[in-house]
């Protein structure tokens, strides 16, 4: 079997993975909401089933907020509650493609009302992250046009900047604005930011508390999403990861499902770029089950992304070091594929067990009863992941 180091387990015991609120109500596909037993009827019962995840992972310490999705009447009452359950409010995520005044834009819209109504809405954000302690406000942005022609597209580059200003000037000391990026959709023919670099462009243009969210199913295929971390890294400003899995366009499935390797090519490049553990890179997750239940499959990706960080810790950098000096392509990618082949996962579930975890998380977790308690309890949910 496979053994892992001290250096490597105490690196791997320091790994945190946010889970998003919204991965624990209904979701489903463009076309319909799927309802499910045991949904949570509230976000007190959305903290409570991703405490589950880290009970049994130790892996999951805080759970991401999306308003108003998650609004409550007391977020310090909230905070409360998810630390009596053993975790933490992490991001605060801002919602301005729900509203029918966003038809065509929020934060770019060329109306001052309804970019003040959206700026508005994030200084809300703001006061609810005093409250719950979080760090990061986050901004994802379902604006574009659909049409050659249909607007200015360096206007609405100058409202974002303008709308971003405004909302960077209310964050507080120890809090960070965090610009996610999406290559198309719900705009088809131009998205306001589609790419890494729109987004570097806009933060780099606020300050230092302004960061770039990377979102690994918002890119084209064949996008080299390693070389975007490397370089987000390089730069300083990659701020947090929303990781899940697509096989076509943002399809938010089970983490490293449609290409572990490229998952184990990612996490080598934050290794090597200094990103792991650092508190400036925070890790979450993304994804909006379909169909698999939705406990366990948080904590199958959270396993899944532990299992390609102890694989990309084991790549002999030395080694490879040596090899890239010497332009020995075929050493260098045999170093590196040894590592990607090496199956951690005895020496992981051994490790596991050390620190009076289960084994085995999913069978724990399924042998735990806690699905077939709130199927019973929760008669009638209907708090959405999606279309809320």
């Amino acid at each position: 079997m496979t053994t892992l180091s001290s250096s490597i387990l105490t690196t791997l015991e320091g790994q945190a993975i946010e889970l998003p609120s919204w991965a624990f109500g209904n979701s489903g596909t463009r076309f319909r909401v799927f309802g499910t037993p045991g949904t949570p009827r509230d976000p007190y019962e959305k903290v409570a089933d991703a405490a589950q995840v880290n009970r049994y992972t130790a892996l999951a310490p805080s759970v991401a907020l999306h308003i108003p999705w998650d609004k409550v009447d007391s977020y310090d009452d909230l905070r409360r509650h998810a630390e009596d359950l053993g975790v933490a409010l992490g991001t605060v995520n801002s919602n301005t493609f729900q509203d029918e005044d966003y038809k065509f834009g929020a934060l770019t819209h060329h109306d001052d009302r309804i970019r003040r109504k959206a700026i508005d809405h994030h200084f809300e954000c703001i006061e609810i992250m005093h409250a719950t302690g979080s760090r990061d406000l986050k901004i994802w942005l379902a604006e574009g046009s659909n049409y050659p022609g249909q607007n200015d597209m360096r206007a609405r580059q100058d409202r974002l900047q303008d709308s971003l200003q405004k909302i960077y000037a209310r964050l507080g000391d120890e809090q960070r604005l965090v610009l996610e990026y999406k290559f198309f959709e719900p705009a088809f023919y131009h998205t306001d930011v589609p790419d890494w670099g729109t987004s570097y462009a806009q933060v780099a243009a606020l300050g230092d508390k302004a960061m770039v969210c990377l979102d690994t199913g918002h890119h084209a295929p064949g996008t080299n999403i390693e070389f975007i971390v490397m370089q987000l890294l390089r730069l300083g400003k990659l701020g947090s990861f929303d990781f899940n899995s697509r096989f076509y366009a943002d399809d938010d499935l089970i983490v490293g499902a449609a290409d572990p390797f490229q998952l184990f090519r990612i996490l080598f490049e934050v290794v090597r770029g200094g990103g792991l553990n650092n508190p400036d890179v925070a890790f979450m997750l993304d994804q909006c089950h379909n169909i698999e239940d939705k406990i366990p499959g948080q904590i199958r990706s959270v396993l899944n992304v532990q299992e390609m960080t102890a694989r990309a810790l084991l790549v002999d950098r030395e080694a490879l070091d040596a090899a890239q000096a010497a332009n020995d392509v075929l050493a260098a990618n045999a170093i590196f594929m040894d590592a990607f082949y090496t199956d951690v996962r005895p020496a992981l579930a051994q490790w596991r067990e050390s620190r009076g975890l289960p084994v085995d998380p999913m069978a724990a977790y399924a042998a735990s009863g806690y699905a077939a308690r709130i199927a019973a309890d929760r008669v009638g949910g209907t708090q959405a992941g999606w279309g809320a």
